[in-house]
């Protein structure tokens, strides 16, 4: 197994400031517009897009909420192992509003189309966005595409991309793994 650095912490912090400027011209002042981070891993995306939006270009109000969709994907019972449910945080109305989903990495689509089912039980928003820190362009099963991204990687056959971060993993990196 080999892995190569794809994206080290400063281009993902850069990447991270031309996305928030990226919403910030397609929303301005947020306050129709809701952030949903897709559990697990598109939280970290949300999050820090919130905190660029607010500290750096003084939005004041960004709603974040958390989306878990583990129960809602179409492939949640075909594993060996039991899987474990993220909690859902969103406090606040989605409905006639624009959402834009956040997510690390779009791969097939699917964790796509099970957001769009699981939003429905919060109310029927006006339109959808999709954010994705990395767009596995040659791996869907969904005609899926990101309205935003981060960076498009051509991963292949049994190659991988890994997301860490500081919070989680103890660095922010993105690898791409060579199985």
């Amino acid at each position: 197994m080999s892995q190569k650095v794809l994206l080290s912490s400063k281009e993902i912090n850069i990447i991270l400031h031309r996305l928030a400027c990226q919403l910030l011209e397609n929303h301005l002042d947020f306050k129709d517009t809701v952030l949903i981070g897709l559990q697990p891993r598109g939280i970290f995306v949300a999050q820090r897009l919130k905190k660029i939006l607010q500290s750096e270009y003084g939005v004041t109000e960004v709603n974040l909420g958390l989306l878990d969709i583990t129960f809602y994907r179409d492939d949640f019972r075909r594993g060996d192992k039991p899987l474990e449910a993220s909690k859902t945080r969103i406090d606040f109305l989605v409905e006639d509003k624009k959402v834009v989903f956040i997510d690390d990495v779009l791969y097939t689509g699917r964790s796509i189309r099970a957001a769009l089912t699981a939003i429905q039980s919060f109310g029927r928003p006006r339109e959808i966005e999709l954010l994705t820190l990395i767009d596995r362009r040659f791996s869907r099963h969904l005609p899926i595409q990101p309205d935003y991204r981060g960076r498009q990687v051509d991963a292949i056959n049994n190659e991988k991309v890994k997301v860490m971060w500081e919070e989680n993993d103890g660095e922010d990196v993105i690898y791409l793994i060579n199985k």
